[in-house]
């Protein structure tokens, strides 16, 4: 069954965002905004990307999104780091309107739509299991009722951390947060154009049934300078320095390295 990932790298969309800007213009220049924009590069190169390369199953592709205004030497700092990446197909689309562009895209991407789909949304500041595809491609095969019977089916993987990244390393907490969008994927029936773009991932529930899994910590949400969803007062989330035991659990089960994350924040 076909795999689809979709990962919005600063595309300057129209609607979309939390916090919102007078104009297109300004959404832009705060977007690609040289601090903001560093930022994001060493969230990929240490967070989003590590996961994805070391997924136990590689059968699935990425398709990052990006403004056809993003300026070229990012342009080609963003291929340089996902070079090695078959998986990874680099989408450049003016600015529209969120949704409707997500949802083409992802209609698009799909070989053959009179057969079934998995999707998925990554952020460029978190990650997920290296076992995600694999497990997301299991659950649906573990339920075949209630894939016959409905169109879309979501599965959720509601258990990992929040964490802050800098020079000094990682810093994280455990948490279990339903219906994120990082550990989130959904079925889609042969057929169907709906897609996970669709619908806002915290009211997924409301148009589907869900599969529910917490056994495991399946994904890593980074609090940033420039989260979206928390340029707004929000109540802070307390983290602390990792120990050696979480150390080694964010290699395996996420792929992040501490050393590389000092590594690349302490250049930054």
């Amino acid at each position: 069954m076909q795999v689809i990932g979709l990962c919005r790298f600063s595309y300057p969309a129209i609607g979309g965002f939390q916090v919102e800007h007078d104009s297109l213009e300004e959404r832009i220049a705060y977007l690609y905004g040289e601090q903001r924009l560093e930022e994001r590069f060493q969230l990929m190169e240490t967070v989003a990307l590590p996961c994805l390369r070391e997924q136990t199953d590689q059968d699935f592709e990425l398709i990052i999104v990006i403004g056809d205004s993003l300026p070229k030497q990012h342009r080609d700092r963003l291929h340089d780091i996902t070079s090695d990446m078959p998986q990874v197909r680099i989408h450049s689309e003016p600015p529209r309107k969120q949704r409707q562009v997500m949802k083409e895209i992802l209609n698009k991407a799909r070989r053959d739509p009179s057969t079934p789909c998995l999707q998925f949304r990554h952020d460029d500041d978190d990650a997920i299991s290296v076992d995600f595809i694999e497990r997301l491609r299991q659950t649906v095969e573990d339920c075949p009722g209630l894939i016959a019977k409905n169109k879309t089916v979501a599965v959720d993987f509601n258990k990992g951390y929040v964490a802050e990244l800098g020079a000094e390393g990682i810093a994280a907490t455990e948490i279990h947060r339903p219906y994120y969008v990082a550990s989130l994927g959904m079925y889609v029936q042969g057929g169907c154009n709906l897609t996970i773009m669709n619908f806002a991932h915290e009211k997924i529930l409301r148009f589907m049934p869900t599969v529910t899994i917490s056994d495991q910590p399946m994904f890593v949400r980074t609090h940033n300078g420039f989260n979206d969803s928390r340029q707004k007062p929000v109540k802070p989330v307390p983290v602390t320095p990792l120990t050696p035991a979480q150390v080694g659990e964010f290699e395996a089960r996420f792929a992040i390295r501490q050393d590389h994350v000092q590594r690349v924040f302490g250049n930054g």
